[in-house]
């Protein structure tokens, strides 16, 4: 056997095992699956002093999440604006018009994750840019983890609510801009069950 061959195969199966190990390391989470049945994207505002629920029946994530490497994940919601209902349909009617969330021009309304931290057991931190009507501000997301079932029947439950401020986003144009009338803060609240995620 030719000495100089042995070695530069060698070299050359240690680079192939070395750069195959890499790519493992460095291989993006595995994304999770959204369950529907057990998910909701929910609001609440206040109108002359009284809440007013709403909630989105349309909208997808992308969700890539390992509770062992929290900062490597990434997170991503498309939500589909026209799908708003508050529970009555003149009311329903009326949010999707240009002086609120005006969903002809602006169908959707989107969130991207920029960092995402551990801030107890089962407990993050998910900062991220929210663009609503063709408006980008940066949120902090209080996210908690639970879990239930086993095997492949696990799933993990994030919940949270965060604030944010409707006229930031131009949410009540006009005569709708007066907050004594509609409070200026709305309360986002989710509940995301997932599937594909391994035990907390």
């Amino acid at each position: 056997m030719n000495l100089l061959n042995f070695r530069g195969n060698q070299h050359a199966s240690w680079a192939a095992l070395l750069g195959a190990a890499a790519a493992l390391f460095s291989a993006p989470t595995l994304a999770q699956q959204v369950v529907p049945t057990g998910s909701e994207i929910a609001f609440t505002s206040r109108q002359m002093g009284v809440p007013v629920d709403g909630h989105f029946r349309k909208w997808n994530a992308t969700i890539q999440f390992d509770v062992k490497k929290p900062e490597a994940g990434k997170i991503a919601f498309t939500i589909d604006m026209g799908s708003v209902t508050l529970g009555a349909a003149d009311t329903d009617a009326e949010v999707v018009k240009p002086d609120w969330f005006n969903t002809a021009k602006f169908p959707q309304a989107q969130f991207q994750s920029t960092a995402i931290k551990a801030t107890a057991k089962g407990r993050y931190e998910v900062t991220g840019q929210l663009s609503i009507k063709g408006q980008t501000q940066a949120v902090t997301v209080p996210v908690t983890l639970a879990q239930s079932g086993t095997g492949a029947a696990l799933r993990i439950t994030a919940t949270g609510s965060f604030p944010i401020k409707r006229l930031a986003f131009k949410i009540g144009d006009g005569a709708w801009s007066d907050t004594s009338m509609v409070a200026d803060e709305v309360q986002v609240k989710f509940k995301i069950q997932l599937s594909g995620m391994g035990p907390l």
